[in-house]
């Protein structure tokens, strides 16, 4: 359900030197993936999935740019208890005693102007990998307000997936088959790099 982590590399690599490759280091208290999915033609279901760590290398002037995000299905949350253990337990959910990780592996990065990029990538979720691509936009770097010694950048990433093609298949099409992600993330690196 996450492609928006790519984002995280078009963020950065929009902030970067020229000429420098930098890394930077994902906040996983301030990045997460929202997620929503139709509910029998009749609601949108809201829930969200933590980050636990992640890394960013920003190259502007060559192809080393590259951003590798680990999630932990386990945290989905949907502000209900019975729910939330249905979708972490049940076969064509996230299943995760089996499946305990998600991850997002860029493969490319284009900026489309100085606050925007699409970054394509691998998603593995559910013992599936598939290729998503994230829109990204909102990319904002600076020196960090609460935090001096760290420059920071904050994005926005939309995409949309069809859980199916993951083996994520309980209930479609009741349960709508597509859901659309939205990741908000900030990720620093150390000011006086």
């Amino acid at each position: 359900m996450i492609r928006p982590i790519s984002g995280l590399a078009a963020l950065t690599l929009a902030a970067g030197t020229a000429g420098a490759a930098e890394t930077y280091t994902i906040d996983p208290s301030h990045t997460y993936g929202n997620f929503e999915i139709g509910h029998m033609g009749l609601s949108t279901m809201h829930g969200r999935i933590d980050v636990t760590e992640g890394t960013i290398v920003m190259d502007r002037e060559g192809d080393g740019s590259r951003v590798d995000v680990t999630l932990d299905p386990a945290s989905v949350d949907t502000g209900h208890a019975e729910r939330d253990k249905h979708l972490r337990e049940k076969a064509g959910f996230f299943e995760v005693e089996k499946y305990p990780e998600m991850r997002f592996e860029s493969t490319r990065v284009r900026f489309d102007g100085e606050d925007e990029a699409t970054v394509e990538g691998e998603l593995t979720l559910h013992g599936e990998t598939r290729p998503v691509t994230l829109e990204v936009d909102d990319i904002l770097c600076k020196t960090n307000p609460m935090d001096a010694e760290k420059y920071t950048c904050g994005f926005s990433a939309e995409t949309e997936i069809k859980r199916s093609e993951f083996g994520m298949d309980a209930f479609v099409p009741m349960v709508s088959d597509e859901v659309e992600i939205q990741i908000e993330a900030e990720a620093s690196r150390p000011a006086d790099a």
